[in-house]
Protein backbone atom coordinates (compact mmCIF):
# COMPACT_ATOMS: atom_id res chain seq x y z
CA UNK A 1 0.00 0.00 0.00
CA UNK A 2 2.53 2.32 1.09
CA UNK A 3 4.78 1.34 -1.82
CA UNK A 4 2.23 2.59 -4.37
CA UNK A 5 2.27 5.91 -2.61
CA UNK A 6 6.17 5.76 -2.91
CA UNK A 7 6.54 5.49 -6.31
CA UNK A 8 3.96 7.79 -7.59
CA UNK A 9 5.30 11.05 -9.21
CA UNK A 10 4.25 13.89 -6.62
CA UNK A 11 2.44 17.30 -7.45
CA UNK A 12 3.62 20.14 -6.41
CA UNK A 13 0.56 21.87 -5.73
CA UNK A 14 -0.72 19.22 -3.10
CA UNK A 15 2.45 19.36 -1.36
CA UNK A 16 2.23 23.09 -1.10
CA UNK A 17 -1.60 22.75 -0.01
CA UNK A 18 -0.56 20.15 2.52
CA UNK A 19 2.41 22.51 3.70
CA UNK A 20 0.16 25.56 4.14
CA UNK A 21 -2.12 23.25 6.06
CA UNK A 22 -0.38 22.18 7.95
CA UNK A 23 1.12 25.82 9.00
CA UNK A 24 -2.11 27.30 9.18
CA UNK A 25 -4.89 24.65 10.76
CA UNK A 26 -5.23 24.56 14.46
CA UNK A 27 -6.63 21.39 15.47
CA UNK A 28 -6.30 19.00 18.37
CA UNK A 29 -4.29 16.40 16.15
CA UNK A 30 -0.84 16.89 14.74
CA UNK A 31 -1.23 17.69 11.16
CA UNK A 32 2.14 19.51 10.47
CA UNK A 33 4.42 17.48 8.37
CA UNK A 34 2.28 15.20 6.74
CA UNK A 35 3.25 17.30 3.44
CA UNK A 36 6.54 15.25 4.11
CA UNK A 37 5.03 11.80 4.32
CA UNK A 38 3.35 12.93 1.16
CA UNK A 39 7.17 13.67 -0.10
CA UNK A 40 8.63 10.12 0.65
CA UNK A 41 10.29 12.03 3.63
CA UNK A 42 8.97 9.71 6.46
CA UNK A 43 11.71 10.35 8.97
CA UNK A 44 11.16 14.63 8.83
CA UNK A 45 7.64 14.04 8.95
CA UNK A 46 8.11 11.66 12.52
CA UNK A 47 10.05 14.55 13.17
CA UNK A 48 7.23 17.25 12.80
CA UNK A 49 4.73 15.00 14.36
CA UNK A 50 6.80 14.80 17.84
CA UNK A 51 7.64 18.58 18.26
CA UNK A 52 3.74 18.94 17.14
CA UNK A 53 3.07 21.11 20.34
CA UNK A 54 5.62 23.74 19.85
CA UNK A 55 5.77 26.44 16.86
CA UNK A 56 8.49 24.63 15.15
CA UNK A 57 6.39 22.67 12.82
CA UNK A 58 4.02 25.65 11.98
CA UNK A 59 7.25 27.36 11.07
CA UNK A 60 8.90 24.62 9.19
CA UNK A 61 5.85 23.93 7.16
CA UNK A 62 5.27 27.63 6.01
CA UNK A 63 9.07 27.89 4.96
CA UNK A 64 8.14 24.56 3.25
CA UNK A 65 5.15 25.92 1.38
CA UNK A 66 7.06 28.64 0.30
CA UNK A 67 9.75 26.94 -0.93
CA UNK A 68 7.88 24.59 -3.03
CA UNK A 69 6.07 27.93 -4.76
CA UNK A 70 9.36 29.46 -5.60
CA UNK A 71 10.22 26.21 -6.84
CA UNK A 72 9.46 25.78 -10.62
CA UNK A 73 8.82 22.22 -11.62
CA UNK A 74 12.31 21.23 -12.66
CA UNK A 75 13.79 21.56 -9.31
CA UNK A 76 11.01 19.88 -7.91
CA UNK A 77 11.04 17.23 -9.42
CA UNK A 78 15.03 16.63 -9.03
CA UNK A 79 14.22 16.77 -5.38
CA UNK A 80 10.96 14.75 -5.13
CA UNK A 81 10.59 12.81 -8.23
CA UNK A 82 14.45 11.73 -8.66
CA UNK A 83 13.66 8.26 -9.14
CA UNK A 84 10.78 8.90 -11.80
CA UNK A 85 13.00 11.55 -13.77
CA UNK A 86 15.80 8.70 -13.72
CA UNK A 87 13.15 6.06 -15.12
CA UNK A 88 12.21 8.74 -17.35
CA UNK A 89 15.59 9.14 -18.89
CA UNK A 90 16.66 5.99 -19.34
CA UNK A 91 13.48 5.31 -21.75
CA UNK A 92 14.90 7.51 -24.47
CA UNK A 93 17.97 6.30 -26.28
CA UNK A 94 18.10 9.06 -28.28
CA UNK A 95 18.82 10.75 -25.30
CA UNK A 96 21.47 8.39 -24.24
CA UNK A 97 23.12 8.02 -27.65
CA UNK A 98 23.67 11.95 -27.60
CA UNK A 99 24.84 11.59 -23.66
CA UNK A 100 27.53 8.89 -24.67
CA UNK A 101 28.48 10.72 -27.85
CA UNK A 102 29.40 13.94 -26.27
CA UNK A 103 31.31 12.30 -23.25
CA UNK A 104 33.09 11.05 -26.00
CA UNK A 105 34.27 13.84 -27.52
CA UNK A 106 34.70 15.08 -24.16
CA UNK A 107 37.05 12.21 -23.27
CA UNK A 108 39.20 12.81 -26.63
CA UNK A 109 39.41 16.02 -26.17
CA UNK A 110 41.13 15.31 -22.82
CA UNK A 111 43.53 12.72 -24.63
CA UNK A 112 44.44 15.06 -27.05
CA UNK A 113 45.35 17.27 -24.46
CA UNK A 114 43.23 20.41 -25.22
CA UNK A 115 41.23 20.09 -21.92
CA UNK A 116 42.58 19.74 -18.38
CA UNK A 117 41.87 16.33 -15.83
CA UNK A 118 39.73 19.25 -14.15
CA UNK A 119 37.15 20.67 -17.17
CA UNK A 120 36.66 17.03 -17.89
CA UNK A 121 35.55 16.37 -15.15
CA UNK A 122 33.27 19.66 -14.93
CA UNK A 123 31.82 18.65 -18.31
CA UNK A 124 31.39 15.25 -17.41
CA UNK A 125 29.14 16.46 -14.53
CA UNK A 126 27.17 19.35 -16.01
CA UNK A 127 26.39 16.43 -18.45
CA UNK A 128 25.25 13.89 -16.33
CA UNK A 129 23.08 16.49 -14.33
CA UNK A 130 21.21 17.24 -17.56
CA UNK A 131 20.26 14.14 -17.90
CA UNK A 132 18.30 14.10 -14.50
Amino acid sequence: MFEDLFNKPKNRKIAVFLALLGSVLVLPIPIAGIHKFYLGQPLWGILYLVLWQTPIPKIACAIDAVWYLVQDSQQFNVYFNLKQSINDSRSDPSQIKALASALRELDQLRAEGLLSEYEFEQKRRQLLEHIS
